[in-house]
């Protein structure tokens, strides 16, 4: 039986595709979220953006004297004189290595702390531990810096005073540079690898516990569960935190270097950041201090674009 005239009117109506409402319309309905929004919208336009224009020093002559605009244009030719100082060049050495040494030891040490912690039954004993793993965190590096000496110097430290009494010779944690290399790493590992296994925990509660009922029908063990079920199950967190932390590769904390550095070990503590407060704070240089931070920034961005294409083309879901 063929369909009336009056059923394709009803059929065309129904199936008819409904307008598109503009951006106003979503605005009069929700005004008050988009009214909140401002709060946020606005502080990351004043504090983020808005200090983006000061990068133009980067391109100047700049003079205190002669201010922002009446300073000299000279393009490039800071970042040519910065790429020809003795100093950048050890700086940039001396970021990679630390940065991409405390990548591998600090990134690497809350992911085996997770699952060990994540193994642990008693519950009582697993929350201590977790807060007292978390405690580094909150401390401030000129604290870590002056714990580090009471208990490291090599004249009364604690440490070495009790090597002392029991016969083996003073070790120069903090006054020699290869000893002081192995110690920034392990003070980095110590503060930070308690407070990176809060993501990693709660990535690893959300497995299916059904993965973990089937690996142990076909005889798992414990170090088997944790290879073959957690680790492939938190595998995106983790690629999605190597890819923020390679952002950092060229960076670095200048906290961290103040509080530890001394006159005796001057070999690996001139990094990018403490170059831009030496020619930009306490040198005036500011237009060199700020070519340098750009070009910091810049290799981080690539960095980061970098390995988030490597990771989809890996299979990952990446940041982008």
């Amino acid at each position: 039986m063929k369909a009336g005239p009056t059923a394709k009117a009803d059929t065309v109506s129904a199936t008819r595709i409904k307008p598109s409402r503009g951006f106003s319309y979503y605005l009069r309905r929700d005004w008050q979220l988009y009214a909140l929004l401002l709060v946020p919208l606005s502080f990351v336009l004043l504090f983020k953006y808005a200090p983006m224009s000061g990068l133009m020093l980067a391109f100047k002559d700049y003079k205190i004297a002669r201010g922002f605009w009446g300073s000299d244009w000279v393009g490039f030719q800071v970042f040519i004189d910065l790429f020809a100082r003795p100093e950048f060049l050890r700086a940039v050495r001396n970021t990679l290595l630390l940065n991409v040494l405390d990548l591998l030891f600090s990134f690497t040490a809350p992911i085996v702390l997770a699952l060990l912690i994540n193994e642990v039954k008693n519950v009582f004993f697993k929350r201590l531990n977790q807060t007292l793993l978390y405690l580094p965190h909150f401390l401030s590096w000129v604290i870590i810096g002056a714990i580090a000496y009471q208990l490291l110097g090599h004249g009364s430290g604690m440490v070495n005073n009790l090597f002392e009494q029991i016969g083996i010779n003073r070790i120069p944690f903090l006054q020699e540079n290869t000893n002081w290399l192995f110690t920034y790493l392990a003070i980095g590992v110590w503060q930070s690898m308690g407070w990176g296994t809060i993501i990693y925990l709660a990535a690893i509660t959300s497995v299916n516990p059904e993965l973990y009922e089937a690996a142990t029908v076909d005889g798992a063990g414990r170090w088997r569960k944790m290879w073959n079920v957690t680790l492939p199950s938190i595998r995106m967190t983790i690629v999605m935190l190597l890819i923020l932390s390679l952002g950092s590769v060229m960076g670095g904390s200048f906290e961290r270097i103040m509080a530890l550095t001394n006159k005796a070990t001057t070999e690996y503590t001139t990094t990018i950041p403490v170059l831009v407060y030496r020619w930009g704070i306490e040198g005036g240089d500011f237009s060199r201090a700020t070519a340098l931070g750009l070009f910091q920034a810049i290799i981080g961005l690539i960095l980061v674009l970098l390995a988030d294409r490597i990771a989809k083309k890996l299979g990952e879901e990446g940041l982008l």
